[in-house]
């Protein structure tokens, strides 16, 4: 069962779609850096083998000599593997491509739906007063995705504009009713963010017309635009709002991040 959450304890958010190329890493980095760029001290979780969210924010796959592989399967200290980016209060918690047996490793182990969810609530991680934790998953219902489920709060998804975007939302709401009924009862939809959305394009705003109509309030306001800029910012190892804090991707990254916010302090005041 989840622990009692505590006032001082950060939001813990797990981004998540079984799909791939969705934006999933894309929103994990540039919404960390969002929060961080808005004064919240932010912990970016690397739970994907691809590694792309380290590299993403610089941390080169040679220089990963601790990984949330360790954090996981070998009990190492949380803060052994926490890293500082160059983006002030961004913190990382790097992957590398050991993290693609885990699943195998982590079958005979008896509380593994819940390694992450125990690490995170270490008192190591304590003086660094994360306000939130953002968790990057791998693209499939695995078991590293079950122990960000466990571990978190709130589950955000990614959702591309794109025909078919909506019928793949179905497995992983029946992941997250499963997880709230036997590992985490407190687990909730944190909210569905429509990814690279082109105005000019009709389906784009078809599968806006039916996502909200399907799934109503829990749509983020904020829709991420197909954007140059987003799609170059990785290649040179920054955020979008660090590569060109101008562009349109930039902005909305930061609308998001407001958006969260405030949804979070309408929240807290509601009890």
């Amino acid at each position: 069962m989840s622990d009692p959450i505590r006032a001082s304890d950060p939001r813990i958010i797990a981004i998540a779609n079984q799909k791939g190329g969705v934006g999933k890493t894309t929103t994990a980095i540039n919404l960390a850096a969002a929060l961080a760029e808005k004064g919240e001290k932010v912990l970016l979780i690397d739970l994907d083998p691809q590694g792309n969210a380290s590299t993403g924010l610089g941390i080169e796959a040679d220089d990963r000599d601790v990984s949330t592989y360790e954090l996981l399967l070998e009990d190492a200290p949380i803060a052994s593997v926490i890293r500082a980016t160059d983006v002030e209060n961004l913190f990382l918690c790097p992957a590398t491509t050991d993290l693609s047996s885990a699943d195998m490793e982590l079958v005979s182990t008896e509380k593994r739906s819940f390694l992450l969810h125990d690490a995170l609530r270490h008192t190591d991680i304590d003086p660094y007063a994360f306000t939130y934790i953002l968790i990057d998953c791998p693209p499939s219902l695995s078991l590293l995705t079950i122990n960000a489920m466990v571990a978190a709060h709130s589950v955000l998804v990614p959702l591309q504009a794109e025909f078919f975007a909506l019928e793949g939302l179905s497995q992983l709401m029946l992941t997250i009713r499963e997880i709230r009924q036997s590992a985490n009862r407190s687990l909730r939809i944190e909210g569905v963010v429509l990814t690279m959305y082109d105005v000019r394009n009709n389906l784009s705003q078809q599968v806006e017309a039916d996502a909200r109509a399907t799934l109503g309030e829990v749509v983020f306001r904020t829709m991420i635009p197909r954007n140059v800029r987003v799609s170059e910012a990785p290649s040179y190892a920054m955020s979008v709002l660090g590569y060109d804090s101008a562009s349109r991707g930039a902005a909305a990254y930061r609308a998001l991040g407001e958006e969260l916010i405030t949804r979070h302090q309408a929240t807290k005041k509601g009890g």
